[in-house]
């Protein structure tokens, strides 16, 4: 009563005129005041379970509940119409007494006003009926300034379901990618702090648009007269290069080529043969016809074996021994036949029966939960995070509960047929060695912990019910050609692999609030993809083929070595722990023993790695060498498992570890037999350097490392020193 009082009276306590602009919204205005100004997010009030005594949901996701906290709990001392100027929610974002998250904004601002105009007129909730935000206009979405430019204006328009366009810059949430870069002030001017790129995120009621913004030096446009795209990709990254005043690198030399492309595509260095044979070949298609070479060997095959192995948990301990071996063959025959992607990422998902008999059905043994399947399948198929949309709205992306509960219930009947003759694990009672059968049942339901019913099984971004066969139904979606989602999530993935970042990183978090380095290349590259149905092999050969990927990584410009987003050059990256292995193992022509498996199988060719606690799991130095240098336990559904970050173990391990030891004094190793065969020193530094770096050493590299064998007192034990001071070197541990 009293608030309609107040609305009548046409003052805000204090006798403060109210403002002239039409009444203040709930939903419209003071929910965006909220979110910000910071009050509503996690690390606020918009906490799971709160602060300081008041719990809001998260960037205002339930205006109801939000409401009702402001305006009935704590006997509504947080909103006082009658004397607004004293509201809790004014005083405590002002400053006036004591508040945990600080001055959120002045009592001059338009934020106070704002909030006060609607405390005073009652605190009410918007009338029925209201048009809902239809769009957000964000302009520009994209800006780069070239110094001394150093700012530029924003405006954020929002359009409602009754045609109706209102200014909302002023009540826009922002948030900066990447910090002090740039600043935002209240009238929506967004200015240079330093130079770089971020991407703004302006937030209006629940829609987000990316703003990428892009600060550079004052340098030259880059000469790229002489160079000549090899393919679309090189059209579509020199044009961006040009936008942003980068100039590509030369290309890279015909050995480090072949190093790269060898490792990139079969995971092994050429051998010594190889790499001279290449080297000398004065063919202009020669890198063509090496990779088409390449694609076709059995080893290609077993590399992406050992990827899709790691994103779809093919690991010992959910699976066992046998379920791991079976479900790693089959992928690699699917990878050797070149199968269309959609196709092998139907059968994975619509997968059922015997998990020895049909090996894809070993993906849904290892993952028991709902929940856990949606994730995982929204991760490594669609590139969709929406772990987040679990407990609430998600954050970042366009993802609610009812999205997130409705696509888990798609894989709610998944269920499980374990033999009689199975034996329960020594390491998990829940869990069987043997076979299992994977099928679904018709009767399982998903609850969705907010309504407490059933929730309705749909496709992320659908509004229509899916039918019974539920795995089928998906299987299917997501292979079509039309799949919004598959067909970029798997180029990026690609891409990652060969270029070493993703076009969006990180590669499975595909959102409007973290867009692609390059929209245009990854539209084209999806587009590509799909027309040409889906086959790996072409893919890869594509990227390989542009003069993009045979850039070299290093540049005598300071601006462009210093680009990570743009491909510019080639990324310097380490050797994962299977490349790293394998090429120790094939530079020093011994084999390395991997525990319960025959000797001679290399690194990639291990189905599994073992499960970490089980008795014996790491007693070979080959799968102890593999934990040391990051290779996953496959415990995720995610590439970010696997850990290639440097650290002092690893320096021991390339120093003086059992390994590296044992390799380079194995008596009938690679310098064994050369000295045993009476080479000379000339003749066997040139292998050496073959084998591990693709190249002949150069003249200053020959006359010192030959001098120290000369006057050595010990041949053998001098050459070991040389191998190993080869095998220690950056050129070596690193894919340029």
């Amino acid at each position: 009563m009293r608030g309609i009082l107040v609305a009548l009276i046409g003052l805000g306590g204090a006798g403060q005129p109210l403002l002239a602009a039409e009444v203040v919204s709930w939903e419209r205005d003071v929910l965006p005041v909220l979110t910000r100004a910071g009050c509503n997010l996690g690390a606020c009030h918009g906490n799971l379970h709160g602060k300081g005594g008041l719990k809001l949901s998260l960037k205002g996701e339930d205006p109801v509940a939000d409401l009702a906290a402001l305006t009935r709990d704590m006997f509504a001392r947080r909103t006082d119409p009658i004397r607004p100027d004293e509201s809790l929610i004014l005083k405590k974002a002002t400053g006036q007494i004591p508040h945990e998250g600080g001055i959120r904004f002045s009592r001059s601002s338009h934020e106070y006003a704002l909030l006060r105009q609607w405390i005073a007129r009652g605190a009410r909730p918007d009338p029925p009926g209201l048009p809902s935000l239809t769009r957000l206009t964000v302009t520009p979405t994209q800006q780069t300034l070239l110094d001394p430019a150093d700012h530029f204006r924003l405006t954020a328009i929002a359009e409602f379901a009754d045609g109706s366009r209102r200014d909302v810059t002023s009540l826009v949430a922002t948030e900066f990618t990447t910090l002090n870069i740039a600043t935002l002030t209240p009238d929506g001017t967004v200015r240079r702090e330093q130079f770089g790129e971020t991407v703004l995120l302006v937030r209006y009621m629940n829609a987000v648009v990316p703003v990428q913004i892009a600060f550079l030096p004052h340098r030259a446009v880059p000469d790229l007269r002489g160079i000549t795209p090899h393919n679309t990709i090189d059209e579509l990254v020199f044009a961006q290069l040009q936008r942003v005043r980068l100039q590509p690198a030369e290309l890279s030399s015909d050995g480090v080529f072949l190093r790269r492309v060898y490792l990139d595509t079969i995971g092994l260095l050429p051998t010594a043969e190889e790499a001279k044979a290449f080297l000398a070949d004065p063919d202009p298609h020669k890198r063509e016809k090496v990779i088409d070479a390449l694609l076709a060997r059995p080893e290609f095959a077993e590399l992406w074996a050992q990827k899709w192995s790691d994103l779809l948990r093919n690991e010992e301990k959910s699976l066992d021994r046998k379920g791991v071996a079976v479900f790693y063959r089959w992928i690699a025959a699917q990878i050797a036949a070149d199968r269309p992607l959609n196709e092998f990422a139907r059968d994975i998902l619509a997968a059922r029966g015997s998990t020895y008999a049909h090996p894809p059905a070993n993906f849904w043994r290892a993952i028991r939960d709902p929940l856990q399947r949606a994730e995982s399948v929204a991760q490594v198929f669609l590139g969709v995070r929406i772990s987040c949309a679990r407990c609430h709205n998600h954050p970042f992306d366009r993802w609610t509960m009812d999205d997130y509960y409705s696509f888990a219930a798609l894989f709610a009947r998944i269920d499980y047929r374990v033999l009689a003759n199975n034996k329960r694990d020594e390491l998990d009672k829940h869990e069987f060695v043997g076979e299992q059968i994977v099928w679904q049942n018709r009767t399982g339901e998903l609850q969705h912990p907010r309504t407490k019913k059933p929730a309705v099984p749909r496709f992320l971004g659908s509004d229509t019910p899916v039918g019974d066969d539920r795995l089928t139904a998906v299987a299917d979606w997501i292979a079509a050609a039309d799949n919004p989602y598959f067909a970029k999530t798997q180029v990026n993935r690609v891409w990652l692999h060969l270029m070493g970042r993703g076009l969006v990183d990180p590669n499975d978090d595909f959102r409007a609030t973290n867009p692609p380095t390059n929209p245009e290349l990854l539209e084209w590259l999806a587009n590509d993809f799909t027309a040409s149905g889906f086959r790996l092999k072409r893919l890869v050969k594509t990227i390989l083929m542009s003069r993009t990927y045979q850039l070299a990584a290093t540049t005598p410009d300071k601006a462009t070595m210093s680009d990570e987003r743009h491909h510019s050059h080639a990324h310097i990256r380490p050797l994962n722990a299977e490349q790293l292995l394998d090429a120790l193992s094939q530079v020093t022509g011994v084999p390395v023993r991997f525990k319960g498996y025959p000797l001679g199988l290399r690194a990639h060719q291990i189905p599994a790695p073992p499960p970490s606690g089980r008795r014996g799991a790491f007693d070979g130095m080959g799968e102890h060498f593999l934990k040391m240098f990051g290779k996953p336990e496959r415990l995720l559904t995610c590439e970010c498992e696997r850990n290639d970050d440097p650290g002092l173990l690893q320096a021991f391990q390339l120093i003086t570890g059992e390994v590296m030891n044992s390799l380079i004094k194995a008596p009938h190793n690679r310098l064994g037999q050369r000295l045993a065969a009476g080479a000379s020193d000339p003749q066997i530094l040139d292998e050496l350097y073959l084998a591990a770096l693709s190249r002949q050493p150069n003249e200053t590299e020959a006359q010192r490392l030959l001098a120290y064998i000369r006057n050595a007192h010990d041949r053998r034990a001098a050459w070991e020193d040389v191998l190993w001071a080869l095998l220690n070197s950056k050129e070596f541990l690193l894919r340029r």
